[in-house]
C-alpha cells in the first residue's frame, strides 16, 4: 500500500497519476476527495481529512509502506513560529510512521540544509523533515529550488504588460524544476522497495538559469517583448499582506526570497541530483504560453 498525502496539490496530483498507473493499491488523503478525478478515484482508496490530525494519518498509514509526504502551505495561519507549525504538522504523522510500521518515505523539501541563516518555509520544512527522520524511517527528502509552476501566478501580468517580476536579482543564475519532475522522482522511489537508509536528493532541472535570461526565452517563446523587473523585497511583503497572508506567513516568504537571492539554491550538488530534463524553454512552451493565451 502507497499513501499519497495532497493528492489534489500542484506536485501531489502528478504523483497520484503516477502511482496509480503502478500495481500497488493505493490510499490517498485528502481534504476535498470530489477535486480527484474520477477515473482515478474510483481505483484508490480515500481518506478524507487532513493529515495533520493523528487519527487521521493514523488510519491512512494503517497496513501501508510507503508514504509520500508534503506539508501544504497555510499562507493564513495566525501562528507567529511557522517553523514551529510545520514541526507540530509532522509530528503525527513521526507518531503514526512507528506505530504502523511504514517501510519507506518520500517527502518534499527546499534546499538549503546547512544554510547558516533563516531562510523561511526552507527552514521550517527541513525542521518538518526532520521530525519524520527522527523515526528511523527509510527517507528520501526531495530537495527543491523554486518550482517553474510558480510563474503560472503572473500569467495575466505576463500577458497584459509584458512584465515578469520576481525579488531575486537579475542576473542571478539558480536552478528552476518543473512540478512534472518532481513527481517522476517521487513516483519512482515510491514504486521502488529496495532502498534503505536516510537520503537528501536534490532534484534540479537541467540548467541554471537568471530572470533576465527567462524574460529572453519567454520574449521568444510568445513572440512579443517581456522584460524583467525586480521587486524590492518590502514591495513584495507588502503585496503578501495586502492579499491576506498572515505576518508570520509573509516574513517566512521574504526570508527564504532573501536566501534565495543570497545564493541558497546554488548549494545543491548536481552530482547527487535526480534526472529532472525539463528545460525553461521547454516548460515555457507546453505550460506557460497555454495559460498566456487562456
Amino acid at each position: 500500500m502507497i499513501v499519497i498525502t495532497t493528492p489534489t496539490g500542484d506536485i501531489g496530483h502528478q504523483v497520484l497519476k503516477r502511482v496509480a498507473q503502478g500495481g500497488e493499491p493505493v490510499r490517498v488523503v485528502a481534504r476535498d476527495p470530489s477535486r480527484i478525478p474520477q477515473e482515478i478515484r474510483r481505483r484508490i482508496e480515500v481518506i478524507q481529512g487532513s493529515h495533520r490530525e493523528a487519527a487521521i494519518i493514523e488510519e491512512a498509514l494503517t497496513g501501508a509502506e510507503a508514504l509520500f509526504w508534503l506539508i501544504p502551505p497555510d499562507p493564513f495561519t495566525t501562528l507567529n513560529r511557522v517553523d514551529e507549525a510545520y514541526a507540530d504538522f509532522a509530528r503525527p504523522a513521526a507518531k503514526a510512521i512507528t506505530k504502523c510500521a511504514v517501510k519507506r518515505v518520500v517527502s518534499v523539501c527546499g534546499i538549503g540544509r546547512g544554510w547558516n541563516k533563516e531562510a523561511g518555509l526552507v527552514t521550517a520544512n527541513i525542521k518538518a523533515n526532520d521530525v519524520l527522520a527522527s523515526t528511523g524511517v527509510a527517507l528520501r527528502t526531495l530537495m527543491m529550488p523554486s518550482f517553474m509552476e510558480n510563474l503560472l501566478r503572473q500569467s495575466a501580468t505576463i500577458n497584459t504588460k509584458g512584465v515578469l517580476s520576481l525579488p531575486i536579482r537579475a542576473d542571478l543564475k539558480a536552478p528552476l524544476v518543473a512540478t512534472s519532475d518532481i513527481a517522476a522522482v517521487a513516483a519512482k522511489f515510491l514504486m521502488d522497495t529496495a532502498w534503505k537508509g536516510q537520503a537528501d536528493v536534490p532534484v534540479l532541472g537541467p540548467e541554471d538559469i537568471s530572470p533576465s535570461e527567462m524574460a529572453e526565452i519567454l520574449s521568444d517563446v510568445l513572440g512579443r517583448p517581456v522584460r524583467f523587473e525586480q521587486t524590492p523585497i518590502e514591495a513584495y511583503k507588502a503585496r503578501m499582506v495586502s492579499r491576506g497572508m498572515s505576518e508570520a506567513f509573509a516574513q517566512a516568504l521574504v526570508d527564504m526570497m532573501t536566501a534565495k537571492n543570497e545564493g541558497m539554491d546554488l548549494t545543491a550538488s548536481r552530482g547527487a541530483a535526480a534526472d529532472a530534463p525539463t528545460t525553461f524553454r521547454q516548460w515555457s512552451e507546453t505550460v506557460l504560453k497555454p495559460a498566456v493565451a487562456g
